[in-house]
């Protein structure tokens, strides 16, 4: 028997609202996870010195410096706040860069020289991809400010003390009437960059396109200039065009057709020309950066899961990784290592938490960070922070006190527990278990049957990794439901018709299938048999699946002709009423039931 258990060490409530709830778009996890920064254990974004000897860049969501050739980085920024996307001024001496805090992400100004940091925007919206111009005056960025929408936007950098100026926004509203799904049918401007010479931005929109976060456009950096397009592909936000210093040439990241996003160029003027891959391989390359001088490009890859940072020499593409092996801090810090055993002394995988009294998260060097997609701002001011452990873990935290977490499934009573670390000191959390219930014993075994092991975010999972998270949650199965995102299927090459060979005598790993309708709802294909089924969606606009047909009955019966069980994971995006007659008949699952079609 199979007992699908909840994944929240908190109960949820209904003061429970999403992330960032001042942007006003749909399916807001894809944002979220894809172009919003978020707290990675390892480098996610990067900006250049003026004379091309050093980085700067997020990681742990604070800023660090780094020269490249050595292994030492230095914290500009701590305390109770997420800082990421730093941009190094052209004179060298302030960066500008994004700060998550109060609900928030505003843009902040560093002086280097002093470490003093002073806000640059207070407009409580999302405000991100900021941009130095080239002669050091403006910044060009994106903001949610504007209807919940977003918008490039374009500020005069103040003297010292003088009073903000007022952001002029660049970008026209305009109403597509496009039937997009994932996105609004409102147009959308992000990533800005800025030519050389300072007179225009690209971008990237998707204006006149539905499917994906849009191609690459040029306009003058002036409110309501005309938008000229240089290219159109099915982005899907982590495009972030950079302009080469000479001014022919742009390097992004696509996936263009495949899987995963690899580095790409294109000249600067578009034309119909076609660009060409920089980097190759399974996994994502992103967030590029050109040096001042065009010969080296710094960037983000997940290659070995989690997320470093590279530098690659162009041409040549010799790399080289920016590594911060000794690390120093801005403020004081202790070290804290968490022991997780049951009662019998044994190590025990777990979901670990540790939070310092304003909520904000850390997590050992080499942990995948996560967060809750909502959280109840009476009880916490962020999100809810958590990484996985085999048992024992040791990560660096502010001298103090910090509050720890431990999860281990639903059978396990949640240990927490408020920990002093002091300047310089080590403390050992030892942490045991207490069990509350057997349900193995009893025939039951806990199990997620809707796993999404790629899809968005910043890591490159694999089925051992999946098993090790499955392990630290208590699941012993788990359904990896293999779907796509638009075009690319990330996992489509891991599916297989038996079981992972991760599998042990107590956990089943198994990849199956989402089925993608924006009309009828998706539907999850546990145990095919024979072969995964293509296409992998129906009723997308544009496209030669644009057809209502395959209707969810006809891809039930093609499910259970291999022996597989059919079940509704998202029947619709609102709750229906049956009562208004003036709704769109496109809810189809109570006809599929009727008919036998849904396990």
């Amino acid at each position: 028997m199979l007992l699908v258990g909840a994944q929240h060490a908190a109960p949820l409530q209904a003061q429970r609202e999403g992330v960032l709830k001042q942007v006003d778009l749909p399916h807001a996890y894809y944002w979220r996870e894809m172009y919003v920064p978020q707290a990675t254990s390892g480098p996610s974004s990067a900006t250049w010195s003026p004379d091309g000897t050093e980085l700067i860049y997020s990681m742990q969501g604070t800023l660090w410096r780094q020269h490249i050739g050595s292994d030492t980085a230095v914290q500009l920024t701590s305390g109770p706040v997420y800082d990421y996307q730093p941009d190094w001024s052209p004179d060298g001496r302030t960066v500008v860069f994004t700060r998550y805090a109060h609900d928030a992400i505003e843009l902040q100004l560093l002086d280097l020289a002093s470490g003093r940091v002073t806000p640059l925007t207070a407009n409580r919206a999302v405000n991100l991809d900021p941009r130095w111009s080239p002669d050091g005056s403006r910044i060009a960025f994106v903001s949610s400010i504007y209807n919940g929408r977003w918008h490039i936007f374009m500020i005069a950098v103040p003297d010292v003390g003088a009073q903000h100026a007022v952001p002029l926004r660049l970008t026209e509203d305009n109403d597509s009437k496009l039937p997009r799904y994932y996105y609004s049918k409102w147009d959308h401007y992000i990533s800005p960059a800025w030519s050389p010479d300072g007179k225009e931005i690209m971008l990237v929109s998707n204006r006149g396109h539905i499917h994906g976060t849009g191609g690459f456009w040029r306009m003058e950096a002036r409110p309501g200039a005309p938008l000229r397009e240089l290219r159109y592909e099915e982005t899907t936000w982590k495009a972030r065009p950079d302009w080469s210093p000479d001014g022919t040439r742009v390097i992004y990241s696509s996936y263009l057709g495949r899987q995963w996003n690899q580095l790409w160029l294109m000249t600067s003027e578009g034309g119909g020309g076609d660009p060409f891959p920089l980097t190759y391989g399974d996994f994502d390359a992103t967030a590029p950066r050109w040096s001042r001088d065009g010969k080296q490009i710094t960037y983000v890859s997940n290659e070995s899961g989690n997320t470093a940072l590279w530098v690659m020499d162009v041409p040549g593409a010799y790399k080289r990784r920016v590594r911060a092996l000794e690390r120093r801090y801005r403020d004081p810090v202790g070290s804290l290592r968490i022991d997780v055993v049951d009662r019998a002394g044994r190590p025990v995988a777990a979901r670990i938490s540790v939070t310092t009294p304003e909520g904000r998260g850390y997590a050992p060097d080499d942990a995948w960070r996560h967060a809750d997609e909502a959280f109840d701002r009476s009880e916490r001011q962020f999100e809810y922070s958590y990484f996985h452990s085999g048992g024992s873990s040791e990560l660096t935290v502010p001298a103090g006190q910090v509050h720890v977490e431990v999860w281990h499934g639903p059978e396990y009573r949640v240990y927490r527990a408020d920990v002093n670390v002091p300047t310089g000191g080590r403390v050992t959390q030892r942490v045991t278990l207490q069990r509350v219930a057997d349900l193995p014993a009893q025939g039951w075994w806990s199990g997620d049957v809707h796993v999404h092991m790629n899809y968005g975010g910043a890591y490159r999972n694999t089925p051992p990794h999946l098993a090790f998270q499955a392990r630290a949650e208590d699941l012993h199965v788990v359904e990896n439901l293999i779907v796509n995102k638009e075009q690319r299927i990330p996992d489509i090459a891991y599916f297989r018709t038996d079981a992972d060979p991760v599998s042990t005598p107590t956990f089943l790993l198994r990849h199956a299938q989402e089925f993608h309708t924006s009309v009828w709802g998706h539907m999850g294909l546990l145990g095919l048999t024979t072969h995964y089924l293509l296409p992998e969606y129906a009723g997308y606009p544009n496209t030669a699946a644009a057809s209502l047909a395959l209707t969810n009955a006809t891809v039930a019966d093609l499910a259970h002709s291999q022996g597989a069980l059919v079940g509704y994971v998202h029947p619709f995006d609102t709750k229906p009423d049956p009562a208004d007659t003036t709704a769109p008949l496109y809810y189809e699952l109570p006809v599929d039931v009727a008919l036998g079609k849904v396990d």
